[in-house]
Parts: C-alpha cells; structure tokens; sequence
C-alpha cells in the first residue's frame, strides 16, 4: 500500500511537473510572440512614418491640383531664388568698418589721399566704395566730399536692396493663390451638388479637399518666404546703419587731415 502511494505521489509531481513545464513554455511562446508582433510592428510604423513624409506631401500635393499648386511652388522657387541671392551678396557686402576707417586713418597720415584711396580700391564692400568717392573729391574741398559720400551711399543702398520688393510680391502672392483655389474648390463643389441634385458628403469631399490644400500650400510658402524677407531686411538695416557711422568718421577724418 505504501508503495502504491508513492507510486501515485510520484506520477502526480510528475504530471503536476509537465504541466507547469509546458504552460511555462506556451506562456514564454505566448509572451514572446506579442513582444515580436509589437516590434515588428514599431519598425513598421517607425518605416512608414519615416518614408511616408515626402510620400504624403507628394501625394496632398498632387491632389491639390497641378494648376495652383504648381504656380505656389514657382513662386517659392523664385522666392527662395532670389532670397539666397541676395543673403549672399549681403555677406559679402559686409565689413569690417572699424578696420577700414583705421587703415585709412594710417594711409592717410602716412601717404596721404592717394594712399588712402589705394587702400579703399583693394577692400569690398559698400563702405569701401563710399570712403573712395569721398577721398576723390577731397581737392574740391570738403563740402563735395561730402555730398558724393552722401550721393553715392544712396547708390549703394538701392544695390542693398535690388530685387527684394519680388520677395515681397511673391510672400502676398502665394497666399493669394492659395485663397483662388479655395474659391476654386468651393464653386466644383457646388456644381457637382447642382448637378446631382442632392447634398451628399462624397460629392463635396474632393473640392473641399482642393481648397484646403491649396490654401495651406500657399500659407506655408508666404511663412518660408517671410523668414528669408525679415533676415535680408534686418542685414540691409546693418549694412546701411555701419555705412553711416563710417561716412562720419571718414569726414572726421578728412576734416583733422585738411588742418
């Protein structure tokens, strides 16, 4: 009889044993297969999201029509065009007056005018060319020094600004665009409900799409344009501020050289 107990007991932890064992295993598979399944499909999203940007603004893009949202684009073609343009020239245009204004001051004490205008001719920039006019009226006497200073920094300021009146254009521009298109899109609409007789959302859907897309299109390509604008506008301010202090400091000068 006992061994019969043991027998039992022993094929009850046996089978209590496997049975734990093999739940333990199905729960790891289990366990292990959701943690898989949820990578996995993290990676997919991770993928979709990542490649699916240009995809879904190729995709809006094409929906809002080629007409419209081809000419929006033009337009920040052109805008970014002329933005880089001018970012360019400006940087170049740019300075060091302080600099200028003390090699003057030193070719001037040293070999005088000629001197002086020697070093304005091999220095870029505005500033350079103003100080250059200036010292070659300097015989004529200081009141036509200073008007061709004056004169000429009106020149080089309308070189400043060459061709940022179009950013401007095309920052309206495209918004405006963007706003025909929704009347655009609003009146298709309405005629296919004219035409069916009946309001329905699906025929509605595709115009009303139109118009949203073209507006936000145009939206965004004004507020792009607007941040170049106000960066080229601010850098033409600074340009034209150190082009007038050092237009004051050169007739300083010539003033404290002419005596």
């Amino acid at each position: 009889m006992k061994r019969l107990f043991s027998i039992l007991a022993i094929a009850c932890f046996m089978t209590f044993g496997t049975v734990n064992a093999y739940t333990n295993a199905n729960t790891n598979t289990f366990v292990n297969t959701i943690v898989s399944a949820t990578q996995d499909e993290a990676a997919d999203d991770a993928a979709e999201e990542s490649l699916g940007f240009h995809q879904e603004l190729k995709k809006r893009f094409i929906e809002g029509g080629p007409g419209f949202m081809g000419i929006v684009l033009l337009c920040l073609i052109l805008g970014l065009a002329i933005a880089i343009e001018r970012i360019i020239f400006l940087n170049l245009s740019t300075t060091n007056s302080k600099k200028l204004v003390q090699e003057v001051e030193d070719a001037l004490s040293s070999g005088g005018v000629d001197a002086a205008k020697e070093v304005c001719r091999n220095t870029k920039g505005p500033v350079a060319s103003i100080f250059y006019q200036g010292l070659d009226r300097t015989d004529e006497g200081l009141e036509q020094a200073e008007k061709a200073v004056v004169a000429y920094g009106g020149v080089q300021m309308g070189q400043l600004e060459k061709n940022v009146s179009w950013i401007s254009l095309f920052i309206a521009l495209a918004p405006m665009l963007g706003f025909m298109g929704t009347v655009i899109g609003m009146i298709q609409a309405f005629d296919k409900i004219e035409a069916a007789g009946d309001m329905q959302p699906s025929l509605v859907a595709g115009g009303i799409k139109v118009a949203l897309l073209t507006t936000v299109f145009g939206l965004i390509v004004a507020i792009i344009l607007q941040i170049f604008y106000n960066y080229i506008i601010a850098k033409i301010d600074s340009i034209v501020n150190d082009m007038e202090d050092a237009s004051i400091s050169l007739m300083d000068l010539l003033v404290r050289n002419k005596n």
